[in-house]
């Protein structure tokens, strides 16, 4: 018991990489030796290769995988050459090797995806843009630089720690955490954009617990027996406690699998969450978010050259495809937008299957930019493979984006598959309804009466899906002219306007952009699911100007897909008068249908008077019957005027004080049109409000000058002392302080619920002003019939 030469036998031995080798490959050869070197750094290598395989199902090739696997390899064998050095040298080391295995991976996958520029420049883009390209890719991801970076040094830098703290300080279980931290964060990062990896999973489980289960690196007997050569009594302590200490984490792990066991069962049919949702994709200029209205612009200049267009030989026809820009299928009464989601795209785009029976043709396009702005990226749709330019692809409408926005001389090469729907299969096909399809069949509230009618008729007499769409494009196509001057806009005024306004007025003429909107519009109100195109209509490869420039609707049919309509005039035909085909169904019937009044003759006739008055019943005098009779008109006819002020003083206040401010600034908007109605200059729904502030402006500066002396200038109005935050100083803005109104309506129209209280407050007080000012230079007679006009409460608003 007291003997000191066992305490001596269990002095740590040498490790077994310094035993001297037996002659016969025993314990201290070189085989045993490496049988218990391999183990733990070939695990550590296959576990983080295995985060590579796992992240790599989203990637659109195995390079990824690659990549990753050699980061593995080369992190973790720098650290086992480097095992003899101090630990201080071997994170330098390492990362030097690290930046050569970044720049070749850098360098092979810049090659891959085609990209243009130097190794430098294509490092510093991948440095900068790396991680939020990587979480708003497109799957599948295309291995390119900058979705190559992160998951490289992220598996060196978990090979790096890993080897360092398994194998230099002996703690493999900790040196495991690295691996299984980047295996957790590749499950993450893939979410729900693949399916469940049950393989990898349980290979990787299987080689951790094989480089658990293999010896460390000592020889000798302590090896086998920690209690080797202890007294008996202290042997037998020993082994107790270490019996006791196992039992012990026997049970811990027991209970923890049957706790956690049942949590994590329930996980595995739970749908993963989607990191993507928490990073923005790339998004359109709002110069792009409606560019339905740069279609006009373009008309007016025609010869503007926005694109050159070469298509390569191979496609089915020699007639040039049509081009397409921008797929809107949100409408809010006021403006189509896009509402697509981009996400960052490699070379290859992902391919849907074409609907049955559609013929494909293949089309190839190189295009280079001109004058065309903005991000949009001009494609024949569908497009499959873009090469030249980084792009952002939306695959519901099948647009691009060039994040970056396009620059003159931009050249791109396009390789796209064109679809022409079995013509057979739309006469009988259905349009789907549905959540799916609610975005395309929505209609904003406010439809003019009108619009309804037309779309109820067209709807009455055609039943099938198709036919109505016929039916919308043929009534647009044989009643309206196109002509390059009309104004811009597609709201429901602009819209009315268009379909229903006075020919000698400016109206039943317009631009594709009108002729697309009202088929869209008009379709949704018949049970079509619409949308609108623009793009352009080139004659011919070479230039295409802004005069190609072209909107069009589609309509989706079940089981053929989207299907391009075209609702503009021919041009050898002269448009019919609207009124031949389309008259509203009046409010009241006409005067021939009302039944004439029967008048039945009194039982007696009233007699008549004497001439000398003795015949006249008894009763009050004629001038109390006159007196009386004209107290009561009078009576009648000034509560009728209180209550048309008192109910026009209620509209204004609803309009100037009720409501969001958005709705506030609208109701002044009305205030200040109903003014210069009754002030005898109405505005036309087709003018812009910059048009109305300045028709306002006018307005006022001839009626001050026809009631003012002619040496008296005529008086802008004073607005009171409210000023919005922020807001310009009124003398600068087109039209003055009417033109400030404007500029708040737009921002409410096309940012709808940025207004804010102060500014609805600038707006009622810009009102205000003006019509007073407006008011006090009318006569006096004209100034009382102001107040009680009923007009202003049965206009349509």
């Amino acid at each position: 018991m007291g003997r000191d030469p066992p305490v001596v036998t269990v002095a740590p031995p040498r490790p077994a990489v310094d035993a001297p080798a037996g002659p016969d490959g025993g314990p201290g050869g070189v085989g045993a030796r490496m049988l218990r070197a391999v183990p733990v750094p070939l695990a550590l290598i296959v576990m983080i290769a295995l985060a590579g395989v796992v992240l790599g199902r989203v990637y659109a090739d195995p390079l990824l995988t690659r990549l990753t696997a050699g980061a593995a390899l080369g992190s973790v064998l720098v650290s086992v050459a480097a095992r003899r050095l101090p630990s201080w040298l071997v994170a330098p080391l390492s990362v030097a090797a690290l930046a050569g295995w970044t720049l070749l991976s850098l360098r092979l996958a810049a090659s891959h995806a085609a990209l243009p520029g130097s190794l430098g420049e294509v490092a510093a883009d991948a440095a900068r843009n790396a991680i939020p390209r990587l979480l708003t890719a497109m799957i599948p991801v295309e291995p390119a630089p900058d979705t190559v970076l992160v998951p490289v040094v992220a598996a060196w830098l978990a090979g790096l720690a890993a080897a360092e703290v398994a194998l230099r300080a002996g703690r493999v279980l900790l040196g495991y955490l690295p691996p299984v931290l980047l295996y957790a964060g590749a499950l993450y990062v893939v979410g729900p954009n693949a399916g469940p990896a049950v393989g990898p999973t349980v290979v990787f489980a299987a080689v951790a617990a094989i480089g658990l289960a293999v010896p460390a690196g000592r020889a000798g007997p302590a090896a086998t027996d920690p209690v080797a050569g202890l007294a008996p009594a202290v042997r037998a302590a020993v082994r107790l406690r270490l019996l006791a200490a196992s039992a012990a984490g026997v049970a811990v792990v027991v209970a923890l699998a049957a706790l956690l066991a049942p949590v994590v069962a329930g996980q595995v049919d739970a749908r993963p969450v989607d990191p993507r949702r928490y990073v923005e994709p790339p998004q359109v200029e709002s110069l792009d978010e409606n560019p339905l209205i740069r279609v006009s612009g373009w008309a007016l200049n025609p010869d503007q050259k926005l694109l050159d267009v070469r298509t390569e030989a191979g496609a089915a026809d020699a007639a040039p495809p049509r081009i397409r820009l921008a797929v809107l299928s949100d409408y809010d009464g006021v403006t189509w937008r896009v509402g697509a989601t981009y996400r960052n795209a490699g070379r290859i785009l992902p391919a849907g299957e074409p609907a049955p029976g559609a013929t494909t043709d293949p089309v190839r396009q190189e295009i280079t930019v001109a004058d065309l702005t903005g991000k949009l990226l001009p494609a024949v749709p569908t497009p499959r493979e873009v090469t030249g330019a980084r792009v952002a692809y939306d695959p519901a409408t099948g647009t691009l984006i060039r994040p970056e926005g396009l620059a003159p001389g931009l050249r791109y090469t396009v390789a796209s598959v064109r679809e022409r729907p079995d013509t057979n299969l739309i006469a009988t096909a259905n349009v789907p309804a549905g959540d799916a399809v609610a975005r395309v069949l929505r209609v904003a509230d406010g439809a003019p009466e009108q619009l309804r009618r037309l779309a109820t008729q067209l709807a009455e007499e055609n039943g099938a899906p198709y036919a109505r769409a016929t039916a919308i494009a043929d009534f647009l196509a044989e009643h309206y002219r196109v002509t390059a001057d009309a104004p811009s806009g597609h709201a429901y005024p602009n819209l009315a306007f268009f379909l229903f306004g006075p020919r000698n007025g400016g109206g039943q003429r317009g631009t594709s952009e009108q002729f697309a909107a009202s088929f869209a519009v008009l379709g949704r109100l018949a049970g079509l699911p619409t949308r609108v195109v623009v793009g352009f209509e080139p004659k011919a490869d070479g230039p295409v100007r802004a005069a190609d420039a072209y909107a069009w609707p589609e309509v989706l049919f079940e089981g053929v897909g989207w299907v391009p309509f075209d609702p503009m005039p021919r041009p050898d035909e002269q448009p019919r008068p609207v009124e031949e085909d389309f008259r509203p169904k009046p409010e009241d019937p006409p005067p021939s249908e009302v039944p004439a009044p029967t008048v039945e003759p009194t039982a007696t006739p009233p007699a008549a008077a004497a001439p000398d008055g003795r015949g006249r019943p008894g009763g009050p005098g004629t001038p109390v019957l006159v007196g009386g009779g004209l107290g009561g008109l009078v009576l009648l006819v000034g509560g009728l005027l209180l209550v048309l002020a008192a109910w026009r003083r209620n509209l204004t206040r609803a309009r100037l004080a009720q409501g969001d401010p958005g709705r506030r600034i609208a109701g002044a908007w009305r205030e200040l049109t109903d003014a210069l109605r009754l002030a005898g200059h109405p505005v036309g729904a087709d003018l812009s409000a910059a048009e109305v502030a300045e028709r306002a402006r006018r307005a006022l500066a001839e009626a001050q000058a026809a009631l003012a002396p002619a040496s008296t200038p005529p008086q802008t109005p004073d607005p009171g002392p409210v000023q919005s935050p922020g807001a310009e100083p009124v003398d600068d803005l087109p039209g003055g302080p009417v033109g400030e109104l404007a500029g708040l309506l737009n921002q409410v129209a096309f940012a709808p619920g940025t207004a804010t209280p102060a500014q609805a407050d600038r707006a009622a007080a810009l009102t205000t002003g003006y019509v007073a000012a407006l008011r006090a230079a009318r006569p006096a007679w004209r100034r009382l019939l102001w107040t009680v006009h009923p007009g202003p409460l049965r206009w349509r608003r």
